[in-house]
């Protein structure tokens, strides 16, 4: 699944062929997405331009002159620049044609994603309106985890991955940042220490900007906007790798489901605690 790291990948590939082009066509092959898309879109999107394309959280959203196009990846989604004419493949849903003569082509083989219009102020829409603060910002700090995880009995692996408490820390970073913590998953929120917190803030934050400088991570589906492949995957400590031995002490890697998703660390490197 495309995280953080992936949209803001494909953000910065599509934004210098994009931002300033007007559109001059829209070709929807298959609208039944997550939501569908709107009947009226292209009459909301012919002749305007694409002023700027913004991220919050992992919705794209392209800036026009009479309102916000968003864009979320899904599970599976890309999206691509085509600089040349090429025929549509069977998951390729949306195409976007730019006056400059490139093609931005929506692509999600599971449908998971969505296109979406909005013309109201785009920080109030309901996708948008309660998410927590973006991990690279200033207002993700120590004392605001903190805060936000007082009294909480919640696995912290689970509520870094709250996008109410932080946007954008999806299951592979969370697996990193935590085993670069020394923080055990199934740690109680509340129980974090104002040390632990520092360093978790910290981890999250570089591992995340590590994986945007490498273009993300791949491991099935992902390329970033100009159809390249992102290497962060070649660093990871933890994830995926269970059964192997810890890059730090050599202790075997273990694995468990929380939520459903994988998650493995290091019982050696990361105690459990879950009690004050």
């Amino acid at each position: 699944m495309p995280e953080l790291p992936e949209v803001e990948t494909t953000r910065r590939g599509i934004s210098p062929y994009c931002e300033q082009q007007q559109i001059c066509a829209l070709t929807v092959r298959q609208a039944q997405l997550r939501w569908p898309i709107p009947a009226d879109l292209e009459q909301k999107l012919l002749g305007q331009s694409i002023e700027r394309i913004e991220r919050r959280g992992k919705y794209l959203l392209f800036i026009l002159p009479n309102g916000t196009l968003l864009v979320h990846l899904g599970m599976s989604g890309s999206l691509r620049v085509m600089l040349a004419a090429e025929p549509a493949g069977k998951h390729d849903h949306v195409d976007i044609v730019l006056a400059s003569g490139a093609t931005l082509r929506y692509h999600d083989p599971r449908r998971f994603g969505a296109v979406l219009w909005t013309s109201e102020p785009i920080s109030q829409h309901k996708l948008l309106v309660k998410l927590g603060p973006e991990p690279l910002s200033e207002r993700f700090t120590a004392d605001y985890l903190l805060e936000r995880c007082r009294n909480r009995r919640t696995p912290i692996k689970s509520f870094i991955m709250d996008s109410h408490v932080v946007v954008g820390v999806g299951n592979i970073y969370a697996n990193e940042a935590l085993f670069l913590s020394g923080i055990h998953p199934q740690r109680l929120a509340g129980t974090l220490s104002t040390s632990e917190a520092e360093e978790l803030v910290l981890q999250i934050r570089q591992i995340l900007a590590k994986a945007i400088t490498q273009g993300g991570t791949t491991l099935r589906d992902f390329v970033g906007g100009d159809g390249k492949p992102g290497y962060f995957a070649q660093q990871l400590n933890v994830y995926g790798k269970s059964g192997q031995n810890c890059v730090q002490c050599s202790n075997q890697l273990q694995e468990i489901r929380q939520n459903n998703r994988s998650t493995v660390f290091c019982p050696q490197c990361q105690p459990l605690n879950l009690t004050p």
